[in-house]
């Protein structure tokens, strides 16, 4: 044996991951993304118009009023241009061609009935009104309340954590 293969403990029950997980093991911490899409979100990530890359300068490192925004991110088979998970919020910025888009209607319906609140607006506004699409921005994720907390460990409550009932 060499030094690699003490480091890694043996998968449950010497079986695959897919097995472990059957067995009571962890599941993946997300459903995987599709290679297709994984490179389309690539591409737009590197695509960006100048009103994205406007906006992104504004929204990334949680330097907007500490939200933690992810750009070209997928939800569900979408890719949308901004999202704020913990505030369930989505920021699309729209050329001309989305205009009265009823491919945009059906694709918003879908993420708002996922609790995703969909804001959207055009080019120009970003690029002449970077500071009143920002504060639209925070208002709007003002209105979200914070996603909850996860439960502790084992998804126990503190009362059952101490033996109540």
């Amino acid at each position: 044996m060499n030094g690699h293969e003490l480091d890694a403990p043996p998968p449950l029950r010497g079986r695959s991951d897919h097995e472990a997980v059957l067995e009571g093991g962890r599941p993946p911490a997300h459903r995987p993304v599709p290679a297709i899409q994984r490179k389309r979100a690539k591409s737009l990530r590197s695509d960006m118009t100048d009103a994205e890359h406007r906006l992104w300068s504004a929204l990334r490192g949680h330097r907007l009023d500490g939200l933690s925004f992810r750009r070209q991110a997928l939800i569900g088979r979408f890719i949308v241009d901004f999202v704020c998970h913990e505030r369930r919020l989505i920021i699309e910025v729209d050329g001309g061609q989305h205009a009265e888009s009823a491919r945009d209607l059906e694709r918003d319906r879908w993420i708002e009935s996922k609790g995703y609140r969909v804001l959207r607006f055009w080019n120009n506004d970003v690029l002449r009104n970077r500071s009143g699409v920002l504060e639209m921005i925070v208002a709007a994720a003002a209105e979200q309340p914070p996603l909850p907390s996860p439960p502790p460990q084992g998804g126990r409550g503190l009362s059952s954590a101490r033996g109540e009932t």
